[in-house]
This record gives structure tokens, sequence and C-alpha cells, in this order.
């Protein structure tokens, strides 16, 4: 049988908070979303003055990463060095700023970010999990 790590509502919050103060220390207004291993939305912040549009596109974003295993700037530079293929692909947040997070070779969840520049809103979900990883308490967790 094997078993999986999984992000909880504990640790998603965590990346929320880490990735806001990320943002905000920038000025970017976006929206933040955290998703389990299977795409499926555990969290979503959205920033004073981000657009509507965002938390749409940041969770779709947090999907891809979640079911499709890669950052999303995998689908974005593959789609745009001619494997258009990917446009038929059942995923909708094919955008750079989907970023899975990933405990022994495995995906436990993703972050997806909306709302600035796309290497911006990769900065944004990385440092959420980067906070995450370093966390003395989530390490002890044996995550």
């Amino acid at each position: 049988m094997n078993t999986k790590t999984v992000l909880t509502l504990a640790d998603a919050e965590f990346i929320l908070d880490r990735a806001q103060a990320e943002a905000e220390a920038h000025g970017w207004a976006v929206t933040i979303a955290v998703a389990d291993d299977g795409g499926h939305l555990l969290a979503l912040r959205r920033l004073d003055n981000a657009a509507p549009f965002t938390t749409f596109v940041a969770t779709e974003k947090a999907r891809t990463a979640a079911i499709g295993g890669k950052p999303t700037s995998f689908f974005e530079d593959a789609i745009n060095n001619g494997r258009t293929a990917f446009l038929s692909a059942p995923m909708q947040g094919l955008l750079k700023g989907g970023v899975p997070v990933m405990i022994r070779g495995r995906v436990a969840g993703s972050v997806g970010v909306s709302g600035v520049a796309p290497d911006q809103d990769v900065q944004v979900a990385e440092s959420g999990i980067s906070a995450l990883s370093k966390n003395p308490a989530w390490r002890r967790s044996g995550k």
C-alpha cells in the first residue's frame, strides 16, 4: 500500500500568509489559490485591488500544477515553442504562475497566483511553498 503526504488547511493558510507577505512587500495585487494533490481548492485569498477574474485564473493555475505535476510554466513554454496540442488538454491554467508542492517526489498540493507579470506570479507562489518547506513545525510532522 502506498501512503502520501497531503496539505492540510493549516498548511494552506501558512502558504497563503507567506505568499501574501511576498506580494504585499512588492505592492502586488494578486489572488493566491492553494489546491490539494487532485487540484481541488483548499484555500483562496484575493488581496485588495486584485481584479475579480484573478480568482478564476489563480484557481485554474493551481489545479493544472497539481494534476499536471509540473509548474504551469512547463505547459506555457511548450505551447509557445510549438506544442500546440496542449491547447486541447483538459486544463485551463496553462499560464505561468502555478507551482506544485512536491514532497519526496510526489505532488502534495499546489499554489496558483494571478494578478501581476508571469514571473512575479511565480515568485509569490514559490515564496509560500519555500516558507512551508522551511517551517520547523511542518518538517517535524514528517512531511
